[in-house]
């Protein structure tokens, strides 16, 4: 019976509290829990951060949530921001890119006509040069698959004198515009004083952004791209090598943290330098500020203004820089620094605190090997951290900083041209690049995905996969000249390089104006002779990708080459170990004028060179492909119009890829005089002109300017083969008839 009460109890308690929730008369507290913490800018779909690595990058916080930001900023404000800035926000390559117009003619891209009267920077008119000189450009609108504005939209601060005003109706008033659909946008400074948003001041519409300081809450994954900070001194092409010049071990310098920099007493970016004193010690960490920029900065000094200054004036910058193991890249008003594009130059490795910055690259960029990403709430933690690096790990991110300055950053082209890259890998995604392309030497722009997309078909990466190239290699014979004589040299050619046991298979490519012979007049060999027609008979046409060439080595042989057997195999031998490298026989060598003030070409014999020419040399056949398709058609028009300078240009080639020299292999001594007594042979004729050896003069100059710097090595190192020219016993030597040549 007492049971029975005691449920009718609990069952009319339930009954009631159910009815007083139905009218609304009694508040859930999991209700009033959220209610008050949303008041105090909690979010459900926002947890709190986790604290247990002290280097976790940290995303930007919203300054929109906060009850002091809704009190001082009017609806038409707040509408504003969200209109220009977040407008867009969830666009994808999938949603706001239209692929179909990259699939007609591949990735073109379009620069607008620049419209008269219209101020355009320096820095952007860099960008744009880059594009219209780049394989990329176009000049139809028709062709293009992405287009770039040749309004200025570089710099939006509208305190700036670049600033470009009424930008929103002159984008509008484009008839390609098309909401900004298939458009890419390059941005470096956006928002301006107190707050600096990066609000751009127009709609961009479905536009892509190339923005620099971008943080992580607005930048659109797989479809913004984030760009480095970089200043209007930054060259357009080419750019300094970076400053590690040797690799020392240990690996520490004389500072081990510094930075000098402004500190900003108030706004927005002032926390952070403001509290470096407290790390600085003015022995391993040298962290140096100054409130003395601006024009009222006295008015506005504090207590510690006049010691940072002075403190601030007794250490010279560079040389901080160049003598540091890590240089601190704090933010300033905007997140993204010029402290950060200095110190990779310089291989001291950055450690970032800047919360929320999309750093530069990152879709394609792993920077946990270049740089230390720190977190500005825990900046006393800093040196304690950097001290516990290890010496290999410290080596390991200084190289590392050097390859990626010199791959993606040193110039202005690199940075336009790495964008637009990760944009075709997008919109080309069965052909991207991995992972591995792009942070491993020579990076991403010297590897092209059209080639292949496995890491084992490009010669820079046999040695770290641990794979050796195809044993065979394919000779290609240049024939210019007419076959009348069966002692012509090229007869002979074909039968000393179809004895070689490497030999897969000989491609004569007829470059001559006269008809084919017939196959009856070729001589007989153990391997297959095909053919070619030179495509239009131009010089450039010995360097395209044939379908034909299926081995990984090129014996690239002019018609009138004198070669032996024996000096084929060695120079194959050789290759086998340099794979990546042109190995070959005649040599050349580039030297500076000082009093010309430019690059001379010297075919002289001695111990220095920094060529070797394509009439008799070894090379992977990638970089056929290379040769057709990263450079640039002006530069094949000027060698197919001289008919002459392609050998110097793939040599130009090889060595902005690889960083190192070709390798010369032994030869006879009479090889040179062979060459030049050639009755009738191309060569000679060519050498006895005067205007040859101007023209490579010429095509010297010309191919440093496009390259932005001079990227032959030189080199004193000629390989030979064991026992060459001992005094021992004939029988005891591998390649015993060179010596006898």
């Amino acid at each position: 019976m007492q049971a029975k009460k005691r449920y009718l109890i609990l069952l009319s308690a339930g009954a009631s509290l159910v009815l007083l929730f139905y009218l609304g008369g009694v508040e859930l507290p999991a209700a009033r829990s959220r209610h008050d913490r949303s008041r105090h800018g909690y979010r459900p779909d926002q947890p709190w951060p986790h604290f247990s690595d002290p280097l976790q990058p940290l995303l930007a916080w919203d300054h929109t949530d906060t009850e002091e930001y809704n009190l001082h900023v009017s609806p038409r404000q707040k509408r504003d921001v969200n209109t220009s800035v977040y407008k867009g926000k969830r666009c994808r390559m999938d949603s706001c890119f239209d692929f179909g117009l990259c699939q007609r003619n591949g990735f073109k891209v379009y620069v607008y006509p620049q419209q008269k009267g219209e101020k355009i920077s320096e820095s952007y008119q860099n960008i744009l040069s880059t594009i219209e000189g780049s394989r990329f450009y176009t000049s139809d609108p028709g062709q293009a698959c992405l287009f770039v504005l040749s309004l200025d939209t570089l710099d939006r601060d509208q305190l700036s004198p670049q600033y470009v005003h009424n930008l929103k109706t002159k984008i509008q008033n484009l008839p390609l515009w098309n909401d900004g659909r298939n458009h890419l946008i390059f941005n470096l400074y956006s928002g301006t004083w107190p707050d600096y948003t990066e609000d751009l001041g127009f709609d961009i519409g479905q536009a892509m952004l190339a923005k620099a300081s971008i943080s992580t809450e607005n930048f659109r994954a797989n479809f913004d791209v984030s760009i480095p900070l970089f200043s209007k001194e930054h060259p357009r092409t080419g750019g300094d090598r970076g400053f590690l010049k040797y690799n020392s071990i240990p690996p520490f310098r004389k500072y081990m943290l510094v930075f000098k920099g402004k500190r900003y007493l108030t706004g927005i970016g002032s926390d952070t330098r403001n509290a470096l004193y407290h790390v600085h010690n003015a022995e391993d960490v040298v962290l140096l500020t100054t409130c003395k920029h601006g024009k009222d900065w006295q008015k506005h000094k504090d207590a510690r203004c006049d010691k940072d200054n002075a403190e601030y004036d007794k250490y010279d910058y560079k040389e901080m820089l160049h003598n540091s193991t890590f240089c601190l890249v704090p933010r300033g008003r905007r997140l993204g620094s010029f402290r950060f594009l200095e110190a990779l130059q310089a291989a001291c490795v950055p450690v970032m605190l800047s919360n929320g910055w999309a750093l530069p690259f990152s879709e394609i960029i792993d920077w946990n090997t270049a740089a230390v990403i720190g977190d500005e709430r825990l900046l006393l933690q800093i040196p304690t951290t950097v001290r516990s690096i290890h010496q290999d790990k410290i080596l390991s991110l200084r190289q590392q900083t050097q390859f990626l300055w010199e791959a993606y950053f040193s110039s202005v082209e690199k940075i336009v041209l790495t964008t637009l890259e990760i944009i075709q890998d997008r919109v080309q995604e069965h052909g991207s690049r991995s992972s591995l392309m792009w942070n491993s030497h020579p990076g991403g722009l010297f590897t092209l995905p059209q080639y292949s997309a496995y890491l084992g078909d490009f010669p820079f990466f046999y040695a770290t996969l641990g794979i050796k190239p195809l044993p065979k290699f394919t000779a290609v014979i240049h024939a210019v000249s007419p076959l009348v004589s069966q002692s012509q040299p090229i007869l002979k050619l074909l039968v000393s390089v179809g004895k070689s046991q490497y030999c897969a298979q000989i491609v004569v490519l007829w470059n001559c104006d006269k008809p084919l012979p017939a196959k009856h007049r070729w001589p007989a060999t153990s391997v297959p002779v095909i053919v070619i027609e030179g495509e239009n008979k131009v010089m450039s046409s010995r360097f395209l990708p044939y379908d034909t060439i299926v081995t990984d080595a090129v014996l690239s042989l002019d018609e009138d080459t004198v070669l032996s057997t024996t000096e084929v195999d060695f120079a194959f031998t050789v290759w086998q170990s340099f794979p990546e490298r042109i190995v070959g026989y005649p040599a050349r060598s580039h030297f500076w004028d000082s009093n010309k003030e430019r690059w001379g070409y010297t075919s002289k014999w001695t111990n220095d060179y920094s060529m070797v020419l394509t009439g008799a040399a070894i090379y992977h056949r990638y970089y056929h492909h290379l040769y057709t398709n990263y450079l640039p058609t002006s530069l094949k028009s000027m060698v197919d119009q001289l008919a002459n300078c392609e050998d110097i240009l793939m040599n130009f080639l090889v060595s902005a890829v690889t960083k190192l020299p070709p390798i010369k292999v032994t030869q006879k001594k009479q090889y040179k005089e062979t060459m030049m007594g050639q009755v009738g042979s191309s060569r000679a004729s060519r050498w006895a002109d005067p205007d040859h050896f101007a023209q490579r003069q010429t095509c010297m100059n010309k191919f440093a300017s496009w390259f932005g710097a001079m990227p032959l090595v030189h080199s004193q190192m000629r390989l030979d083969p064991v026992l060459f020219k001992d005094q021992v016993s004939i029988l005891r030597k591998k390649y015993r008839d060179i010596e006898r040549l």
